[in-house]
């Protein structure tokens, strides 16, 4: 009977690529300029290769010469000239390459052998943990999908800016911004005067919105993902830890065809009058692109998997959290509330960066202001945790009792902006569609945007 043998596989790699990348960035020192932003030493498999690069890259960041004699006296200064090879090997790598031409395609194959032993690397170790844990089941799932994340991330790897190359775009970009018609960048979220002084929510930032009950918080949220969705085709996430996705939906349809939500809810619409609309309605909600999740009291790790997942699946523009003292906290861990909720606001700020999109998450107010009254202030979310100091930016909605004012007018209140203006904007609640509106009329004509007019259908 013949014996299986085992065989060792070696780790992926291309040692001819990499001596062809070597060869060409000693003969032609430009070379460097088109792998410097995607290769790294450590992405060379052979030892030897990784110290010849990193000699390379030394001269190129000195402002010296790139070529063989260069190069070797880097070696001996850094006493890694023997176990680079020494000289023999070094002329074996010029004579091999007899054009720098190609060296940008045998730099990605080098990438992307270092990728794939990447991944096989976290894959051993990912089975270590698992065998041996030593974090609790969600902590270790969160950990995997992190280190698999950053895996992707690296592989796709964005190139360094050559400022001289790329100042013609940003000039052009420029002198858009200066149209009055000009779009503002980052997720605008509808209404004129907030947008004006946010400049739009933009990537990476964490935000959050703080309000009274039944101010309003869920139908703000859900008008500004209406917004990215129908009116920006931007991919939205919303988490929703206290209505499920038939509240969700009912909520939308009211505020999009402009039908009482009440209606929607008990099934009094009367499809004789009302079917053009919401057909209509229909029609815009089934293109946008909104993805809903109401798992109840999920925890931190669990929604940081399903935005990477989401990011990964349908490129991730916005996410919404509703609200965030529902987050379950991590279990195994005794902690009072103001931890836990500092906890789950430093985590959710770094799924901001991670991910490179605006997060929204609604928040209570703590129970102080009720005694006090007025408008909130930024000592309302203190005893909330950390999330007034992680928090990029600070809303509040505020209801003033005020009887010369409008009933239905709110204020946003812009209390911190870490980039940019704070103030106050005043919109429209329309209670009956949970939606908020621009206002319209004397000492509103600064808005983008002016109300609908009254809806025939209540």
């Amino acid at each position: 009977m013949a014996v299986k043998r085992n065989t060792i596989k070696l780790p992926p790699q291309n040692i001819e690529a990499e001596q062809s990348v070597l060869g060409a960035l000693v003969i032609d020192a430009n070379a460097l300029l088109k792998v410097v932003d995607v290769l790294k030493a450590e992405d060379f498999y052979k030892p030897e290769h990784q110290k010849i690069y990193a000699a390379i890259v030394d001269l190129f960041e000195a402002h010296n010469p790139i070529d063989i004699l260069s190069v070797t006296n880097r070696l001996k200064e850094k006493d890694t000239y023997g176990a680079a090879g020494g000289s023999s090997y070094l002329a074996q790598l010029v004579e091999s390459v007899p054009t720098a031409a190609h060296v940008a395609h045998y730099a990605q194959i080098v990438r992307e052998k270092r990728v794939l032993r990447d991944l096989i690397t976290a894959s051993s170790e990912i089975a270590d943990s698992a065998f041996s844990p030593t974090e609790d089941m969600e902590q270790m799932l969160d950990t995997v999908e992190q280190r698999i994340f950053s895996i992707s991330q690296r592989s796709s790897q964005k190139k360094l800016g050559y400022l001289p190359d790329r100042l013609p775009e940003y000039i052009e970009e420029f002198e858009k911004r200066q149209s009055p018609d000009a779009a503002l960048r980052g997720i605008q979220t509808g209404f004129g005067k907030l947008d004006n002084l946010l400049l739009g929510m933009q990537p990476s930032d964490f935000i959050v919105l703080g309000a009274r009950p039944s101010v309003g918080k869920t139908s703000f949220a859900l008008d500004v993902a209406r917004h990215a969705a129908i009116k920006s085709g931007k991919t939205v996430g919303v988490f929703s830890l206290e209505m499920s996705e038939g509240q969700i939906f009912d909520r939308l349809v009211a505020a999009e065809s402009h039908v009482p939500l009440w209606r929607i809810r008990a099934g009094r619409v009367k499809e004789d009058a009302h079917f053009r609309f919401l057909q209509e309605t229909f029609d815009r909600l089934s293109r946008a692109k909104i993805y809903i999740d109401d798992t109840a009291a999920p925890n931190v790790m669990q929604i940081r998997s399903m935005a990477r997942r989401l990011q990964i699946e349908q490129g991730l523009d916005f996410l919404i959290i509703d609200y965030l003292q529902l987050i379950t906290p991590r279990e195994g861990r005794e902690m009072n509330m103001v931890q836990q909720v500092t906890e789950i606001s430093r985590n959710l700020k770094s799924l901001a960066r991670e991910l490179n999109v605006p997060v929204l998450a609604l928040s209570q107010l703590s129970r102080g202001i009720e005694q006090r009254g007025g408008s909130p202030k930024l000592s309302d979310l203190r005893e909330s945790g950390s999330i007034e100091q992680d928090a990029d930016v600070v809303l509040f909605l505020h209801k003033e009792a005020d009887p010369t004012k409008q009933e239905n007018i709110v204020q946003i209140i812009v209390a911190k902006h870490r980039n940019g203006a704070t103030g106050v904007a005043e919109l429209v609640f329309e209670q009956d569609y949970a939606t908020f509106l621009n206002p319209s009329g004397p000492g509103y004509a600064s808005d983008s945007v002016s109300a609908s007019p009254a809806s025939p259908f209540a």
